[in-house]
């Protein structure tokens, strides 16, 4: 069975994350063991906090260095997602540069708020086997108001005053900035190619 990890650096959305990959017949495991993490066959980085905050809780465990140099497949959700890249203009906070870019603040416009909360379409970028059944223009739940740009690495956009990267893939590195475990068809159908095929 595949051994997943969940990166315990304070998210609040660690047990909602757990439960739904519980959904998907599995039990994952929350640590911030480094061995543990390390061991694992797939590791999830949640996180909903601040950039600033994360980065300071994975420095404090130790924990920067595994996730840059982890064998395993890595999925970043919502500020977990942020962190992949180079730099977050969230209190000008260096991140785990795992991915090229920065992340920058959501543009306000007339009409929209930030943070952007609720539910967006995601619109295709380019075919990978991460996306395996999440049909084009599904539908995700989104709490940000930072976004990643639609670089190289992206394979779904969403807009917001502007478009920004909903998920991102590079080799075993991939990213969410919907929160997959409450997205419904999407969000699971994400999380499960994740733990199978999509990763490969």
């Amino acid at each position: 069975m595949t051994r997943v990890v969940l990166v315990d650096a304070g998210g609040a959305n660690l047990g909602s994350v757990r439960y739904a990959l519980r959904r998907l017949g599995l039990e994952a495991e929350a640590s911030c063991d480094a061995a543990a993490i390390r061991s694992a066959d797939r590791v999830i980085l949640p996180g909903v906090s601040t950039a600033a905050t994360v980065m300071r809780r994975l420095r404090e465990l130790g924990l920067v260095d595994v996730l840059r140099t982890l064998q395993a497949p890595l999925l970043g959700v919502c500020v977990g997602m942020q962190l992949l890249f180079e730099h977050s203009d969230e209190d000008d906070t260096p991140c785990l540069g795992l991915l090229p870019g920065r992340v920058t603040r959501l543009r306000p416009a007339p009409g929209v708020r930030i943070p952007h909360m609720g539910w967006n379409r995601l619109q295709p970028v380019r075919a990978d086997p991460l996306l395996e059944g999440v049909a084009p223009g599904a539908w995700a739940y989104f709490v940000h108001s930072f976004g990643a740009p639609v670089g190289p690495e992206c394979v779904l956009a969403c807009d917001h005053g502007g478009p920004f990267a909903a998920v991102v893939r590079r080799g075993s590195v991939a990213g969410a900035q919907f929160h997959p475990e409450r997205s419904g068809a999407a969000g699971a159908r994400l999380l499960a190619n994740f733990l199978g095929t999509g990763m490969a």
